[in-house]
Formats: C-alpha cells, structure tokens, sequence
C-alpha cells in the first residue's frame, strides 16, 4: 500500500500572500477598495471587508472564525479543522500550519507622511505576545501561536467611501514579545479596588494600557507588503516568497531574536539577491518614565489671593 504524506503549508504565509494579493496590482501599487460608513455600531468595516476576503480568498481547507463580540483577543482564528479536531493540545501550540491567532492593528498615516504613533502603539489591556490563549468547545486553555497584521488605510482623495492600504505587514507576535506568562498575568482575572470613595460606591478597575513597538515606525518596513516570520523557510499555495531581509532585536535578558522578513518574489525582481537587509533594533523608542502623566491643568483667566 502507498502512502501519500501532503505537506501543509504556513497559515502566516499564506495570509501574506492572499493580502498582499487583494489589495496591491502586480506593480505593488494600492488597489482602491469600498468600505461602508462606520455609523454608530461597534463593527469596524474594515474588519468586515477583512473577513469577507479571508472566507473567500484563502485556501479551500482554511477556516477563519472571529471573536465572537468586543473586548476578545485575537481578532480572528485560522486554522485547517481537519488538522485540529480531537488533537492534543500540545500539538497545537507552534505548528503555524494547523492554527494561528490574528490580531489586526490599523494605522493612519500623520500629516508629515509619517505613519502614526510609529514610537510605539497602544495594545489597550492586552500585551502583544507570540502565543495567545483562545478556548475549545469544552472550554479548555488551548494556546495557539499569535501573528499581528499591522496596516496603514488612507481615504482615496476625491472618491468618498473609498480606501486603500499605503503599508501592511503580517508579524510574528514574537517580534513584539514573547513572554507568554507575562500576557496570561494581565490577560487572566485580576482584583479590582472596590468600596472608593465617600460613599464607598466607587471602584478602580486596575486595567493596564499597554504600550509596545510598532512594526510600521520601521521604514524599511513601510515601503512594501512584508512578512516577518521566524521561520527562514516557507511555502505557500498561492505564489511564491522570497526573503528580502532580516531583523534583529536585542532582548532585555541578553542575546538577540532573530526574524526572517518575506515578499512576494515578483515585487523584488529588479533587485539583486545580495540587496537583502539586516537591520538591529530597528524600531523607534522614546526615553520612557516610571512617572505617568498627570490630567491637564484647567487654567482660569483670574487673580485669586493666598
């Protein structure tokens, strides 16, 4: 009897591709694309538009469930059922072509030309990290890898309604940080200060507002669809990748962390192989304090005596 063994390919690689794909022409050049007004609702429509091409453009195998309501992380789950269904837990830990975690951060781009809040983005309460914590149908921890889509959307000028993607980036999680115990002590259940106040009504949720690296505040990442993987080797359905470049981050323990950035081969035709890029710490950080802002000072236009 012969056995076939297929070889699945990586989910991050193969969502790379389907956008880099939807939303750039074969010169890498914005395809314009139409989103719904946001009125009141709590639904983003880019989200929306976002699903919609995952459920139709990604491999026939790949499915790609959302949260189910606001405030849950990741944004979007994609995984090959069949590889997952009554799998241990373990299994399903780091194999990138099983299952995957997403989560989606849009960016608009300052006055300047300069992407926004590119010295570091707000992660309100929950801390990027290459592994995130989602639940099965029985409710069980199951801890799947974490990849962020990082993407500047600009309205195009004189088409109301119409927008386009200037910069995207898939990441590794990873790249951003990879302490998992760190994520579970602010993503799990924390005490809350209740009985404040005169009236002892008041409480403090003690929520943190997280704050961590922005991949676009990195030029060269800015310039085109890119994908940052740990893996050096990847293989898709849709096209083939080339790897253009590698970053390196110093960690705070000692030694570095390296990734492996890819593009699409035919956006780097031109270039020569060599032309491959190296860059240590490329993300801009300002000088952080222990000490938070204090609230704005109302100031009134009078005199008073001491």
């Amino acid at each position: 009897m012969n056995f076939v063994f297929m070889r699945y390919t990586d989910l991050a690689a193969e969502l790379f591709l389907t956008l880099r794909l939807e939303f750039f022409n074969g010169k890498c050049r914005p395809v314009p694309y139409t989103l719904r007004g946001k009125a009141n609702t709590q639904a983003d429509p880019f989200d929306e538009n976002l699903q919609r091409i995952l459920s139709t453009k990604m491999p026939k195998d790949v499915e790609s469930p959302k949260a189910s309501g606001p405030l849950i992380t990741p944004d979007i789950v994609l995984m090959r059922r069949s590889l997952c269904a009554n799998q241990p837990r373990s299994a399903l830990r780091s194999d990138t072509s099983r299952i995957m975690g997403l989560e989606v951060k849009k960016l608009e781009r300052a006055a300047g030309g300069k992407i926004a809040r590119n010295s570091g983005l707000d992660y309100n309460t929950t801390p990027p990290c290459g592994t995130v914590r989602v639940y099965d149908s029985q409710d069980n921890p199951l801890d799947i890898r974490g990849f962020y889509l990082f993407v500047c959307q600009e309205p195009v000028s004189g088409k109301q309604g119409q927008y386009q993607l200037t910069s995207l980036v898939v990441c590794d999680g990873n790249l951003l940080n990879e302490d998992f115990d760190y994520y579970l002590s602010v993503v799990g259940e924390r005490k809350k200060q209740i009985g404040l106040g005169t009236f002892a009504d008041g409480a403090d949720r003690c929520r943190p507002m997280l704050i961590f690296a922005n991949p676009l505040g990195c030029d060269q990442l800015q310039k085109q669809p890119t994908l940052v993987h740990t893996s050096e080797n990847l293989s898709t359905h849709q096209g083939p990748l080339r790897r253009i470049g590698q970053l390196r981050r110093s960690a705070k323990a000692g030694g570095e962390r390296v990734f492996h950035c890819f593009g699409l081969e035919s956006d780097y035709a031109s270039v020569p192989a060599k032309a491959a890029f190296d860059l240590l710490d490329p993300f801009p950080t300002p000088q952080r304090s222990e000490k938070t802002q204090p609230r704005g000072k109302f100031r009134l236009d009078l005199k008073t005596a001491g």
